[in-house]
């Protein structure tokens, strides 16, 4: 399986660049302000929140406004790609009925569209960091294998996701309502650790170390504007969870895919 997936990937993955490249000039063919979009609409919800969880909610982290985009620009991107992976396959039908290209080809073209936003948005992130003056250390290079773990785990997820949202009609709006209740446990506007883990350190552990989303904020805070040392064996840990978890995945495409034009 992982040499066809290899040899797939190789031989598709133009595809995907250049499915990706349509996509993001379809969202801005005829708009005023063309790409500038995407950098204005992050930086907007980026002041939006930081008001209304940094005035109104008091919140007192150091460094608050990159505090807060770091954690939006993480989920973005993951819940981005989770609830459109549902309907891939059959927002994709024309593509799908009528030639074949391996299904997590249509994966990976969604990952680097919202990819490519998350770039955008760490771009502003670093443009926070130089106007808070905030203290950049070696530790910042850390960052690299957190979203490497991020973006395997999103694939994984996308997988399995894209299989079963062909046969289940209604599983986008399971994962709509799921979504929005790993968004408040995963402490995108707050630190769990300083709201919950003085009063409940063993709560705090279970959201923070057992949902990788919430640790690959967590740490991409730590070493990003906060100097600290990422746990490597957490980063280990959730590497060789979401490579094996995006097997799987993958299995399920590859061992199904055949029957998703007939379902569709």
């Amino acid at each position: 399986m992982l040499a066809r997936f290899r040899d797939d990937l190789s031989k598709h993955y133009k595809f995907a660049l250049y499915s990706a490249k349509a996509q993001l000039k379809a969202e801005v063919a005829g708009s005023y302000l063309n790409w500038i979009w995407w950098i204005l609409q992050p930086f907007c919800f980026m002041i939006i929140y930081a008001i209304v969880f940094g005035v109104f909610f008091n919140a007192k982290e150091q460094f608050f406004t990159a505090f807060i985009f770091i954690g939006i620009t993480v989920w973005d991107f993951y819940n981005r790609n989770v609830k459109q992976s549902v309907r891939l396959v059959k927002n994709n039908k024309s593509i799908v009925s009528k030639v074949y290209i391996p299904k997590f080809i249509l994966i990976v073209a969604k990952m680097f569209v919202n990819g490519f936003k998350m770039l955008i948005s760490f771009g502003i992130v670093v443009f926070l960091m130089i106007v808070l003056r905030v203290p950049v250390t070696l530790n910042v290079f850390w960052a690299i294998p957190l979203l490497i773990d991020l973006w395997l785990l999103t694939f994984g997820c996308m997988c399995y996701l894209t299989h079963f949202g062909v046969f289940v009609e209604d599983l986008s709006n399971v994962t709509d309502i799921f979504l929005r209740f790993v968004f408040y446990m995963t402490g995108i506007m707050y630190s769990i650790q300083h709201r919950i883990g003085e009063d409940y350190p063993t709560i705090a552990f279970i959201l923070e170390k057992l949902n990788p989303v919430a640790y690959v904020i967590a740490a991409l805070r730590d070493c990003l504007i906060y100097s600290k040392t990422p746990d490597l064996l957490w980063i280990l840990l959730w590497f060789i969870f979401s490579v094996f978890f995006s097997m799987g995945g993958i299995a399920i495409i590859y061992k199904n895919e055949n029957s998703y034009a007939k379902v569709i």
